[in-house]
C-alpha cells in the first residue's frame, strides 16, 4: 500500500511547525523554558535566533514547517520504494 507523500510532508511539516511555535512562545514567557532545545534548532535555522523575541518565532516557525515538509517528503519516498 502506497503512502500519500503530500498528506506525509505537510502532517510533518505542520507538527514540527507547531512545536517550534509551542517552544519559542513559551520561552519567550518563560525565559528558562526550552532554551537550550531553541539554541539547538538556532544552530541548524540560519537567522532563528529565539532571543531576539516574536518575529524570531515566526521565522523559527516557518523555517520548521519547510524543513518539517522537506523530511516528510524524504519519508514518503524511502517508504514508497521500500514497501512498494
Amino acid at each position: 500500500m502506497k503512502m500519500n507523500v503530500k498528506a506525509l510532508a505537510i502532517t510533518i511539516g505542520a507538527v514540527w511547525a507547531a512545536c517550534v511555535l509551542f517552544v519559542g512562545v513559551a520561552h519567550l514567557l518563560w525565559p528558562a523554558y526550552g532554551g537550550t532545545c531553541l539554541d539547538v534548532i538556532a544552530s541548524v535555522y540560519p537567522g532563528f535566533h529565539p532571543a531576539s523575541g516574536a518575529g524570531a518565532v515566526i521565522v523559527g516557525t516557518v523555517y520548521a514547517f519547510v524543513d518539517g515538509t522537506i523530511g516528510g517528503v524524504a519519508v514518503g519516498w524511502v517508504y514508497n520504494t521500500a514497501c512498494g
